[in-house]
């Protein structure tokens, strides 16, 4: 598929702003439509724990794109919350309510963070939140997201075939999942049919570019040629076309989208826009702790590592003190691991935990601790998740306005000014 020459509708003010608006005008990209609007073609990724909350995805709102909150246990931005909760993650192997408990603090920062990105955002864009399909109040997220006027539900981490159960008393919401593959499309649209609905759009992530969970059964698949976009994009359009699907879905593909020549690139194969997680991360606007922010700007390709997660799935983070002396002993922890009948760690969030459930083969620690201290910025404790690729400033902090004119700009313009 080619490039479609013909001219973008021209983004209304009260959706994107302003002076990006200019810039895209010249840009030579496609705007994405979604949820009834014209918006820049641009998505920032849910990032957990705490990496895109209110400041970030209303930010990225606010300029014309989606932004996308990850609820899980966004408690941790919400001080009064994690009072209420403070010493119940000592008792999550005794006290049976523990995890009720939290999950009630979760869900009402997931409404006050809603209500914090609306208010930022000034009507425009789109918010989404991103929830992760193995967490255990999956269910519970979704329904409150929804019920706090969240736009659009994005759902990874597994396939999301009840979401269109969940969301059946919210018609207007988008229900966006994502996957790494023809065949799951297929499957998901196939299944969703039944349910008298389909996707409002598709991320098509790449799991040898991506960071955080990994959208392929084991490691050694993440250089499948089947992930690549130049393959995935042309054959779900494809499916679309065979399958008489008239709606247009639209496609937006993730992992390793850095620059403008990236976007353009994925759109000549048929996509609609882009989603990028680290280079929002590192913004000035990112939730987490500015150490966080530069531990991933100056990370390189060379200092990632990819490794079993404790929810089973591959994942890539910077290979950090704390994750280098982890895989060290990691052979032994699953040598040992047995089933606990509860967790005994922060937070019983996962529906299967490597560790909880003594899973040989899956990760052997508390992905809560060791996410909520890479928020922090705890180098020595933290799991820093970073996707491939330098990032468009380098290892320079700036603005969220900042990175999308820059990912407005053609390559031939930005050196230049330069």
């Amino acid at each position: 598929m080619t490039h479609d020459a013909s001219p973008s509708p021209k983004l209304p003010s009260d959706h994107v702003d302003a002076d990006l608006a200019r810039k895209f005008d010249t840009s030579g990209l496609r705007s994405m439509r979604l949820g009834g609007r014209e918006l820049l073609p641009i998505v920032q990724g849910g990032m957990g724990i705490g990496v895109s909350a209110h400041r970030l995805a209303g930010s990225v709102a606010a300029m014309g794109g989606m932004g996308t909150l990850s609820c899980v246990d966004i408690r941790r931005h919400h001080p009064d919350l994690m009072a209420s909760t403070q010493g119940l993650s000592s008792r999550v192997g005794q006290d049976d309510d523990t995890r009720a408990r939290i999950n009630a603090a979760n869900l009402e920062a997931v409404e006050r963070e809603v209500k914090a990105a609306r208010t930022l955002s000034q009507g425009r864009g789109l918010l989404a939140m991103n929830v992760m399909r193995a967490v255990s109040d999956y269910a519970g997220y979704v329904k409150r997201s929804l019920e706090a006027g969240i736009d659009a539900v994005v759902v990874g981490a597994g396939l999301p075939l009840d979401l269109p159960d969940l969301a059946q008393d919210h018609p207007k919401a988008l229900l966006i999942p994502i996957l790494s593959d023809s065949r799951g499309v297929q499957l998901i649209i196939k299944k969703w049919e039944r349910k008298k609905r389909l996707p409002d759009a598709i991320v098509i992530e790449h799991p040898r570019l991506a960071g955080g969970h990994l959208g392929a059964a084991r490691i050694a698949d993440l250089n499948d040629p089947r992930f690549d976009f130049e393959r995935v994009i042309p054959e779900v359009r494809a499916f679309m076309r065979s399958a008489g699907i008239e709606k247009h879905i639209p496609l937006i593909a993730a992992g390793g989208i850095r620059m403008h020549d990236d976007i353009r690139r994925v759109q000549d194969l048929g996509a609609d826009g882009v989603q990028l997680g680290t280079p929002f991360a590192v913004t000035l606007e990112g939730d987490a702790h500015p150490e966080f922010k530069r531990v991933l700007a100056e990370a390189r390709d060379e200092d990632m590592v990819e490794f079993t997660s404790v929810a089973g799935l591959p994942a890539r983070a910077v290979a950090t003190p704390w994750l280098k002396a982890y895989l060290k002993i990691e052979s032994r922890l699953q040598a040992v691991s047995h089933a606990k009948k509860r967790c005994t760690k922060a937070f019983d969030c996962l529906a299967q935990c490597g560790l909880r459930d003594g899973l040989q083969g899956w990760g052997q620690f508390c992905i809560d601790n060791q996410l909520a201290a890479a928020m922090r910025g705890d180098l020595k404790k933290g799991l820093f998740f970073r996707g491939t690729g330098d990032l468009p400033f380098g290892a320079q902090i700036r603005s969220v306005r900042d990175l999308m004119e820059r990912l407005l700009t053609r390559e031939e313009a930005a050196l230049a000014a330069a």
